[in-house]
């Protein structure tokens, strides 16, 4: 399986609130490589969808939507930062960004309260935002790198990009701290194709009842509940089709799905990605299987749903 496109995708600097950067690779690449794609599809952005991108394939029923952000951290004043979505780093993690004077690297510091700080030569301009510096460690069973979350949901929408016919993807922005494109994004696929089935490329977790190497999860609740009678066919078809997958019962956690719930519009959502260990710190690890399968389930579910 080769993976140099998700190390690409891994590498990018994208933190909520700054996604231009992503942006600005997805267009390029999706311009690039629509050539070789089954269908050619139509792009959808600019101003009015600010940092998100829509791509809409023949008659659309169902849409994949997957976030380009990441968390990472806001320089404060006097050394502080701030937490963008939720972070989960240990001291001395290497931090990453660019502000007036230049690229940076520095060291991810704590006090006895747990306030985070930067440890560097010089004072960062205040309001740059920093991310993880990326390890991309690629071995036999196994892809480990900061922003699996959710740079391999990207790079899942991509690669079903490749054969599909019918549907509609979605790149969206700001899911880690807390959302708030999902609903123009929604309003828009609904009012012009009459979309009202999602399912969310994102990345869960190991637990208790989901491991690596079993498969690609799909999601019967998390914080949210999605309607049971649409995740009920999600499963129906993944056993159909006999492809690997684990059910998973969680009663924490959210993601774009949240949004499509709440939005004003009858779509259905279901959270269904690949299992990953130690989320959202500097060594999150998924196994090749469940990434594969991932692919495998949604290319066949934007056919058969």
């Amino acid at each position: 399986m080769p993976m140099k496109l998700l190390k690409q995708l891994c590498e990018i600097h994208a933190p909520s609130g700054n996604e231009v950067a992503m942006t600005k690779f997805l267009l390029s690449y999706i311009a690039k490589e629509k050539k070789k794609w089954k269908v050619k599809p139509e792009v959808f952005s600019g101003d009015e969808f600010q940092d998100c991108i829509l791509l809409k394939f023949g008659k659309p029923r169902t849409a994949i939507f997957a976030h380009i952000d990441s968390i990472g951290f806001t320089v404060r004043y006097f050394n502080q930062l701030l937490p963008i979505g939720s972070p989960d780093a240990e001291m001395g993690t290497r931090l990453v960004g660019e502000d007036s004077l230049g690229p940076i690297e520095c060291e991810l510091e704590f006090d006895k309260d747990h306030h985070a700080f930067y440890k560097f030569g010089r004072q960062i301009d205040r309001g740059t935002d920093l991310t993880y510096k990326i390890n991309f460690r690629d071995t036999k069973d196994f892809i480990q790198s900061p922003y699996l979350d959710n740079r391999l949901g990207v790079y899942n929408a991509l690669k079903v990009a490749e054969t599909l016919k019918d549907g509609v993807i979605v790149f969206s922005c700001w899911e880690e701290h807390g959302g708030g494109s999902v609903p123009y994004l929604a309003k828009f696929m609904y009012e012009n194709w009459n979309v009202r089935q999602a399912l969310v490329s994102d990345i869960t977790w190991v637990s208790d009842g989901v491991e690596h190497g079993k498969g690609v999860a799909i999601s019967m609740r998390d914080r949210n509940l999605p309607r049971r009678s649409f995740v009920d066919r999600i499963i129906a078809i993944a056993k159909k089709r006999k492809i690997d997958h684990q059910l998973e019962v969680e009663g924490m956690g959210s993601s774009d799905g949240r949004e499509l719930q709440t939005s004003a519009y009858p779509i259905d959502w279901c959270f269904v990605g690949a299992p990953e260990k130690d989320a959202h710190s500097p060594h999150e690890k998924v196994h090749k299987h469940d990434i594969d399968t991932m692919i495998k389930l949604y290319t066949v579910l934007m056919k058969d749903l």
